[in-house]
């Protein structure tokens, strides 16, 4: 072409000349092309681009169904063809027939002459198209990579296998052990079982009030100050890459893009990845539509099994530019300075601090009573319950988002297991075990409050699941666990990430216990359960209750949602949501372990963006 691309976008009003140089400044730096920083770093929208190309007399081609050779396909590589967006294909007629979003790109044009020893015959096409299809001819051990890299580097610390042989055995022995006891003597062994699970229930809830109290000593989480921040200037910024990964969210990319753009950080420095899962052409097509520029690159995670968050965020990791990395879902709102705060406080910790998470919330928590319970629980939880186990040394099970890694600690962990549905809390036990620390920052990272409950105990129900794989999968050998976290680490991880799936579950049977006790004559029960069982029983479960509603009131302190102090009195109705979701979690992990449900957003009418309380 006659005329280049950047000066076509120039001449079209487009781009500003002194945008220009920037982009042309930072292709040179980071070995991109000018196209695709100037797409992923947000100077033009992709509207803008195509219609400077149909000026210029160019239309893209449907490129789905073209053909192509392997032989000339195994003499590139994905990061070279992602970072042009442009793809060979074949050879024909005497020619290579590229695929290129910027037709004047010189650079990849004279690669595939000295490549393959013959010209390129150009074929433009949408960036997005060239993208699809470069990921799936080309990103196929990638994404093997990003399923079996844990497990072939550290079998023991993947979710693939749900139960070992050993824990088969044990689990078998002590139902033969239950039913040989109750043949025998069934009212002792029904006496016995009441007893370990309404004492195991209290207990349990007595460990989550001594976190939360330690955690409600301190201030929340550690402060970065407004000086720091203010000393913090952007030429000092490192390069940050954040991980989108998204499925069916078509609905909310405009908002997620318009989120993205309020955060406080030098637009040269941020490194976001867009993870859109191969087939997900809705998601695709929302990216294409955008009537403004984002700032960020779309990655297409070809299709393999596990279909999960993790093995999507593991494929993004192969191309993240940043020396920190965080993941936000799609409904986020991060505090606009948080990644500048993360960033001041890493440069203020000491070396083994290799991640920091951000608080998270709600912004539509007075919307109904499902997102109040739900606000009343995160901030019990982030405010209180982590900055416990942080105080007391215990390892910090992650948050699903706004968790802020150091890049090369992460991949030397080896990054997220793609079988465990909570990747994070299974990643934040890991660390530990490694010697490894987890900082709290005084940052929150705001979200959408499941407002529906079916849709709710799907969520929560993948949410248990992978708690109880978080469980199996360290306590394959105990004394190792023990020898790596102490036997502090080792009590804390019991009590909380254990017990916390077999409360859930332990409580609708104690309730159904009281139910009868209360409207039933207890003569008809006397023969399973004397009177000091029950009353044992009954206690235990009502002061479990009283104590959970207490430190759910604890909750509204630090942020001053007063308004839900009340709410909490509900929070025995609120934990039969859980023992639901518990027990379709429990079947899960049996049938299928490592299936993905998958959360609906979108569904609250609050908008986030004036909603948001900083």
């Amino acid at each position: 072409m006659t005329i280049s691309v950047p000066e076509l976008l120039v001449r079209d009003g487009f781009l500003a000349r002194t945008d220009r140089e920037k982009i042309e400044a930072l292709a040179i730096a980071t070995e991109q092309s000018f196209i695709k920083v100037a797409l992923g770093q947000g100077y033009i929208s992709r509207k803008n681009y195509g219609r400077s190309l149909n000026n210029a007399g160019y239309e893209f081609q449907p490129v789905r169904d073209e053909a192509f050779d392997v032989d000339v396909l195994k003499h590139i590589t994905l990061i070279f063809a992602d970072a042009h967006m442009a793809l060979p294909l074949r050879i024909e007629n005497g020619k290579v027939v590229t695929l290129m979003a910027d037709p004047s790109d010189r650079l990849f044009v004279d690669f595939v002459k000295m490549t393959y020893n013959l010209d390129a015959e150009i074929v433009v096409a949408d960036d997005l198209e060239i993208t699809r299809l470069s990921h799936i001819l080309l990103g196929g051990e990638y994404v093997k990579s990003a399923v079996f890299d844990l497990l072939n580097k550290d079998p023991n610390s993947s979710a693939l296998t749900t139960f070992t042989n050993p824990q088969l055995i044990i689990f078998f022995l002590l139902l033969a052990l239950f039913a040989v006891g109750a043949v025998l003597h069934f009212k002792a062994v029904m006496v016995i079982v009441n007893i370990i699970m309404s004492v195991f229930f209290l207990v349990a809830i007595i460990f989550k009030l001594f976190l939360a109290l330690v955690g409600s000593r301190f201030e929340l989480y550690q402060a970065v100050t407004k000086h720091e921040l203010a000393h913090a200037h952007n030429d000092q910024m490192p390069v940050y890459t954040i991980l989108l990964p998204v499925y069916k969210e078509d609905k909310l990319i405009k908002k997620l893009i318009w989120n993205l753009q309020s955060i406080d950080y030098p637009r040269e420095k941020l490194d976001v990845k867009l993870l859109i899962e191969e087939g997900d052409d809705q998601t695709l097509n929302a990216v294409r539509n955008l009537d403004f520029p984002g700032v960020f690159d779309v990655v297409i995670v070809p299709y393999h099994q596990p279909k999960t968050k993790p093995k999507a965020c593991n494929y993004g990791l192969r191309f993240a530019r940043g020396k920190y990395l965080t993941i936000y879902d799609a409904e986020d709102v991060p505090d606009s300075d948080q990644l500048k705060k993360v960033v001041t406080l890493f440069n203020k910790l000491p070396e083994q601090y290799i991640c920091v998470q951000s608080a998270l919330n709600y912004f539509n928590r007075n919307e109904n009573f499902l997102t109040r319970m739900f606000t009343l629980e995160y901030s019990f939880w982030f405010d209180y319950m982590l900055p416990g186990l942080d105080t007391l040394d215990i390892p910090i099970p992650l948050g699903g988002t706004s968790n802020h890694f150091k890049l090369d600690a992460l991949l030397e962990l080896g990054a997220w297991d793609p079988f465990n549905v909570t990747e994070d809390a299974d990643l934040g036990v890991r660390a530990y075990a490694k010697g490894y620390k987890v900082a709290l920052v005084n940052s929150t990272t705001y979200e959408e409050a499941n407002n529906e409950p079916i849709n709710w105990i799907r969520q929560r129900s993948r949410w248990i699941k992978g708690y109880m794989q978080t469980y199996l999968v360290h306590m394959r050998n105990p004394a190792r666990l023990i020898r790596k976290i102490g036997i502090r680490g080792f009590l804390g991880f019991n009590f909380f990430v254990g017990a916390t799936p077999i409360t859930f579950l332990f409580y609708p049977i104690l309730l159904i216990i009281f139910l009868i006790y209360v409207i039933f004559d207890i003569s008809s029960i006397k023969l399973l359960f004397p009177d000091w069982v029950l009353f044992v029983s009954i206690f235990n479960l009502m002061v479990g209750n009283i104590l959970m509603i207490y430190v759910n009131m604890m909750a509204v302190f630090k942020r001053r949602f007063y308004e839900l102090i009340l709410f909490a009195i509900a929070n025995p109705i609120y934990w039969l949501l859980h023992s639901a979701a518990a027990y379709m979690g429990l079947y899960q992990l049996v049938v299928k372990p490592f299936y993905w449900e998958k959360t609906n957003h979108g569904l609250s009418k609050v908008n986030s963006a004036t909603n948001v309380i900083k």
